[in-house]
């Protein structure tokens, strides 16, 4: 019996894939590729001479505007493989699996005593996550979101509350409309949208929702985003500059650090502090900066 390989395939930069996915794409028997055109180029930049076979699973075909396959005839072709030989799966870009085809076939190959083994990689999750300046000890992550206002905005308020870092995937042409949904639905917090990561027009976004919006409403949205938003950290030390009570010092400093903790910039934490305290901006900065 053989087994079955997760590959992960880079998401921009071609140096980003291993040593290790290198071999074991030359070694196995079959590659089962979400975008059999996107894994011959990838193959050929390699050298690399290994059999390719379509493999895409509805849910993820339908998003991609790929058809919807027989899930079982695509399966079996790859099982009745795997009883010959070891297989690699791979997406179009980065780890299959995630947001990409490869739950399906997995069940499928445990479900039969095949072996299954990650090759981990690039991903644009985590990616975005290490450089977004948000907390990231603890995440959730969303993937695409849905494509309908509706849908959409029920995702983004069933974790209005979530305190740890919202990461999720977006569309281009959908960019402005989400961003839209999110500073309705879960208010004006730190946000970094990243663009096109590892490719030659990479971007990072950081600032608030709102900046983000005004940001992207003069720049046309290209490329691939992932989205990653403050928890509910950050609407709660918003909420806290709502207050209309007294701002002594001791909170105006507590304030500017729950909102840089929130992963808002310092500057944009100390322009909101003062807006919301009455404070001079001045003051509140050199309040945030001493000791």
């Amino acid at each position: 019996m053989g087994t079955l390989y997760l590959v992960a395939t880079p998401i921009g930069n071609l140096e980003d894939i291993t040593l290790r996915a290198l071999r074991v794409l030359k070694e196995v028997t079959l590659i089962a590729a979400e975008d059999t055109r996107t894994a011959r180029n990838l193959l050929a930049h390699f050298h690399l001479a290994t059999p390719v076979a379509a493999y895409f699973e509805p849910v993820y075909a339908r998003a991609r505007g790929l058809g919807d396959p027989a899930p079982t005839k695509k399966l079996d072709r790859i099982l009745d493989a795997l009883e010959r030989g070891d297989v690699a799966v791979i997406s179009e870009a980065g780890m299959p699996g995630l947001s990409d085809p490869g739950y399906a076939l997995v069940r499928a190959a445990l479900a039969r005593d095949f072996r299954v083994v990650p090759i981990p990689g690039a991903n644009a999750l985590t990616t975005a996550l290490v450089a977004s300046g948000l907390p990231t000890d603890q995440f959730v992550y969303l993937g695409f979101l849905p494509r309908q206002k509706s849908a959409r905005r029920t995702l983004l308020q069933s974790v209005a509350e979530e305190p740890r870092t919202l990461v999720a995937y977006e569309a281009p042409h959908r960019v402005r409309a989400s961003l839209d949904d999110i500073a309705e639905t879960l208010g004006d917090r730190a946000v970094c949208v990243a663009r096109e990561l590892t490719k030659v027009y990479e971007e990072f976004f950081r600032g608030t929702v709102s900046a983000a919006r005004e940001h992207f409403r003069a720049t046309a949205p290209r490329g691939e985003f992932t989205l990653v938003i403050a928890g509910q950290q950050a609407a709660s030390s918003k909420q806290q500059a709502v207050d209309t009570g007294q701002w002594d010092d001791a909170r105006v400093r507590e304030a500017v650090r729950d909102l840089i903790a929130a992963g808002l910039p310092r500057t944009d934490a100390v322009k909101r502090v003062a807006h919301e305290s009455g404070r001079e901006r001045r003051a509140v900065y050199q309040l945030a900066i001493s000791r």
